[in-house]
C-alpha cells in the first residue's frame, strides 16, 4: 500500500507533451483500411505502439468534467481517453450503457469508476477480455448481493444522509421514483472540502442526481474478482467511509493508495488519479 499525504506534481517536457497529446484522438477505431497500408500491418503497428484507452465513469453528484484534470494529464502522457456519461439510474443499466462504450474501443482498456462508478465498472467490465484492469477511486466494489447503501452503512462515518435533497416525481408508467441531489450550500464541506471555494461551488450547480433506488440496487456481478484492480482510497471522505474504502480493497486484494483526501479526489488531486491509473496500464499492458 502507499500511502499519500497530498498530491505529487508530475514532470513533463512541453516537447514530450506535444509529441504524444495527439494519441489522444485514436480512442475510437475508424474504418477503412490506410493508403498503403493493410489491416494486418497497421494492427501489427498498433499492437506495438498504441497505448491502452483509458475509460473514466463519473458517479453520483457528478458528471464528466470531473475527470478533467486526470484527462489532461494521460493525454499528455499520449494515452487516449474517454469519459463516458453515467445515466446514474441503476448499475444494472448503467452497467449496459457503459458495455456500448466499451464495445466501441477496439484493442486494450483500462476502466476506471469514481464513488458509485466503482458500481457500475465491476458490472460492465465482466467477461471482457479487452478490459486489462480495473482502477477504483474513492468507489464502491461490491461483491454479488451488496448494494452502495448497504456497503456505506457497514462502517460509521458517512454524513451523506443529512446533507441530500430527494425530489419525487411521476414516471410515464404513472409510478413515482426519487432523485437524490446533496444540498448546494453543504455540497462543498460534503463532497469536495478539499477543491477551492468557486470551483465546488461550480461542482455544485452542476451535479446530476442519482436515482434513489440505484444506491439500493444490488449487484450481480464483480469483475474485480477475475481482473487485476487498483484502489485510491480518502481517508478525508464524508460520503464512504475509509474503513468501507479499506474493507473492499482488501477483500478486492487491490493495489492501494492513500491520500488525504475529500470524496472528490480526482478533481483535488489529479496527477495523483493519474498516476495510479498509469501505474496499472503499465502493469497490465505489454
Amino acid at each position: 500500500m502507499v500511502s499519500i499525504k497530498g498530491g505529487r506534481k508530475r514532470l513533463m517536457t512541453g516537447a514530450v507533451a506535444a509529441a504524444t497529446a495527439g494519441l489522444a484522438l485514436g480512442a475510437f477505431a475508424l474504418s477503412g483500411p490506410a493508403s498503403g497500408a493493410t489491416e494486418t500491418d497497421r494492427a501489427a503497428g498498433a499492437s506495438k505502439h498504441a497505448k491502452p484507452t483509458i475509460v473514466l465513469e463519473h458517479g453520483a453528484f457528478a458528471d464528466g468534467s470531473s475527470w478533467n484534470g486526470v484527462i489532461s494529464d494521460l493525454r499528455a502522457d499520449g494515452y487516449p481517453v474517454i469519459a463516458a456519461a453515467n445515466p446514474l439510474r441503476g448499475p444494472a443499466s448503467d452497467a449496459a450503457a457503459l458495455r456500448t462504450v466499451l464495445d466501441h474501443v477496439k484493442g486494450p482498456k483500462i476502466v476506471v469508476g469514481h464513488s458509485y462508478g466503482g458500481n457500475v465498472i465491476s458490472q460492465a467490465a465482466t467477461d471482457d477480455p479487452e478490459v486489462k484492469a480495473l482502477v477504483y477511486v474513492a468507489a464502491f466494489l461490491p461483491a454479488p448481493g451488496e448494494s452502495a447503501l448497504e456497503l456505506t452503512n457497514k462502517f460509521p462515518g458517512s454524513t451523506l444522509p443529512g446533507t441530500l435533497d430527494p425530489v419525487t416525481y411521476q414516471q410515464a408508467d404513472g409510478s413515482t421514483a426519487t432523485d437524490l441531489y446533496i444540498q448546494q450550500d453543504k455540497f462543498p464541506h460534503q463532497f469536495a472540502a478539499d477543491v477551492p471555494a468557486r470551483k465546488a461551488a461550480l461542482m455544485a450547480a452542476e451535479q446530476r442526481p442519482i436515482a434513489q433506488a440505484a444506491l439500493e440496487e444490488k449487484a450481480t456481478t464483480a469483475a474485480w474478482k477475475t481482473k487485476p484492480s487498483w484502489d485510491i482510497i480518502t481517508t478525508e471522505d464524508l460520503n464512504i467511509p475509509v474503513a468501507v474504502q479499506r474493507f473492499m480493497a482488501k477483500r478486492a486484494h487491490a493495489h492501494t493508495t492513500e491520500v488525504a483526501a475529500s470524496h472528490s479526489v480526482a478533481v483535488s488531486h489529479p496527477h495523483l488519479v493519474a498516476d495510479v491509473i498509469e501505474r496499472a496500464a503499465r502493469a497490465t499492458v505489454r
